[in-house]
């Protein structure tokens, strides 16, 4: 345990100080070049740990390697995959700092800002342990570098462990999960893993088969902009025409009032002024039929407010951004029931609440390689007061190593 723990964490702050944030007005692959400074240089650490086929993939900036089997009797593939990543968030000069055997105090990130255990009650299920932070002026990127180095370390331990019996291992760390097309070019047929899990969930004992169903509109909005004195029956204003849209949606059906499988609407950007307007919208749920009519809403609410005009002031585009994962996994439970054992035998009690969000794993269970997404141990993700405990990361390591002892045993 202590031996994880400290190769986590070391690996964690390396990867940390690498600025490798996403970037959504990008059409580029990666979105932003920076992401190439840690996928290469964790290329580099594979080939130094004795891992095969370690391969930058330039089409869709996957990192890929495997660990081969070292026994002769069939055992199924299994992938492990994080993303290198981070969210819209500042995260240069990242300055990670280490909190030892946390003792329930407020933590000082910098001299004029703390993390709150009155804020942060959450703090108190890390009593004595060791916290990594940020310095209140970044993001950490324990989301998803944590994912990395737990899979680093456990492959590391296996190399080093050839006594412990496994198949075929595959690894995968790829761009852009944040922004939500990382997965779309992946590689799926050339991974050949059986399944898969994503390392890149929260707090320990996370085992997520269930997402959201997702979808976003983005609208332009043309308005008619003319002299006020003289508008009447001329003027058409984008931004009178954006509020009425926006004042349309549900009041409660938003993220701040909705938790558990409850979907919602989030306007997540607008800006205009008479003559253009522009808003943008996300559409999440869990039920696809309650989604389906959730996209029929917005559709539907478009068409009634264009209808009131002589030249329809909107246009949109709407267009789905991943699925429930667990309409893929419910046809064959294996990857989630090997892990729920996994983590049971080191003590863990999964917590298999469905994520209020998407992964990688959304996306690539419907491209034909089911993948549940497992705790990579961090909280307060995309935000200054995220933070990971070492002995999080030193159990996700130990699920993963367990996953592989689990898929021996079993055949």
């Amino acid at each position: 345990m202590k031996q994880f723990e400290r190769a986590t964490k070391e690996r964690l702050i390396r990867y940390a100080k690498i600025n490798t944030r996403s970037d959504i007005n990008s059409d580029t692959v990666p979105s932003t070049k920076c992401q190439l400074d840690l996928s290469h240089l964790l290329v580099e650490e594979l080939k130094a740990l004795g891992m095969s086929q370690v391969y930058f993939n330039e089409e869709n900036a996957f990192v890929t390697a495997t660990l081969p089997a070292n026994i002769e009797e069939e055992v199924p593939t299994i992938g492990f995959i994080a993303h290198v990543d981070t969210a819209d968030f500042p995260s240069e000069n990242v300055q990670p700092q280490v909190f030892k055997k946390y003792d329930g105090s407020d933590l000082v990130l910098n001299e004029r800002m703390s993390m709150r255990v009155a804020d942060f009650p959450q703090l108190m299920n890390y009593l004595g342990q060791d916290l990594i932070t940020t310095d209140g002026t970044t993001l950490l990127g324990a989301d998803d570098k944590a994912g990395i180095a737990e899979i680093m370390t456990a492959m590391e331990y296996l190399i080093q462990h050839p006594e412990i019996p496994h198949g075929d291992l595959r690894v995968a760390f790829g761009p852009d999960e944040e922004i939500g097309r990382g997965a779309d070019r992946f590689d799926v047929k050339a991974f050949n893993a059986d399944f898969a899990y994503t390392m890149d969930g929260g707090p320990v004992g996370e085992l997520q088969y269930e997402s959201f169903n997702a979808a976003a509109v983005d609208l332009e909005i043309t308005g008619v902009s003319v002299h006020p004195g003289t508008a009447k029956d001329q003027m058409i204003n984008a931004i009178t025409v954006m509020n009425d849209f926006i004042q349309a949606l549900p009041p409660r059906e938003v993220p701040e009032h909705t938790d558990g499988r409850e979907g919602f609407y989030l306007v997540t950007n607008c800006q205009g002024e008479i003559g253009q307007a522009c808003v943008s919208l996300i559409i999440r749920d869990h039920d696809k039929n309650k989604f389906l009519e959730r996209c029929r809403f917005v559709e539907d609410l478009i068409e009634t407010i264009n209808d009131g005009y002589d030249q329809p002031p909107i246009r949109y585009e709407l267009y789905d951004q991943y699925y429930n994962m667990e309409e893929i996994l419910r046809r064959d439970m294996t990857p989630l029931d090997v892990a729920v054992r996994a983590m049971e035998k080191i003590g863990i009690t999964p917590n298999l609440d469905p994520i209020r969000g998407g992964t990688d794993g959304s996306k690539l269970s419907f491209m034909g390689l089911p993948t549940p997404n497992i705790f990579a141990g961090g909280e307060n993700y995309h935000g200054p007061y995220e933070f990971v405990s070492t002995q999080a990361m030193a159990l996700a390591t130990q699920v993963i190593i367990e996953i592989v002892q689990e898929v021996t045993h079993q055949k």
